[in-house]
């Protein structure tokens, strides 16, 4: 009965670690396992004027819930944008426990 205590403690320590183990739930460039806040760029064009820029943004709970809309049509639309000249992203992790993703979209 304690070697059967013992390999179920061991197995429940090693479950808890390993599901820790990848707590980044959105993507990006640079890994935080604790926080991660980040702002990249994807996509640009020769043109430099913007006047408009749209944000679209998906969330994520745990890594098991996610709901949104983070395409570039979304943001072009939520920016009145008819012209990309750049597409930026955001990501932002706080502790495995609560995700967000953004595509930003700047043009006329």
């Amino acid at each position: 009965m304690k070697q059967l205590k013992c390999v179920l403690a061991l197995a429940g320590i090693s479950v808890a670690a390993f599901s820790l183990a990848a707590c980044q739930i959105v993507a990006s460039p640079m890994a935080g396992t604790t926080f991660n806040e980040t702002k990249y760029g994807n996509i640009a064009t020769a043109e430099t004027a913007t006047t408009k820029e749209g944000k679209a943004c998906g969330t994520s709970i745990l890594g098991a819930f996610a709901q949104g809309d983070a395409s570039i049509v979304a943001a072009k639309a939520n920016g009145g944008i008819t012209k990309v000249t750049s597409v930026d992203h955001y990501a932002k992790n706080i502790l495995g426990i609560y995700g967000e993703w953004c595509t930003i979209v700047k043009g006329n």
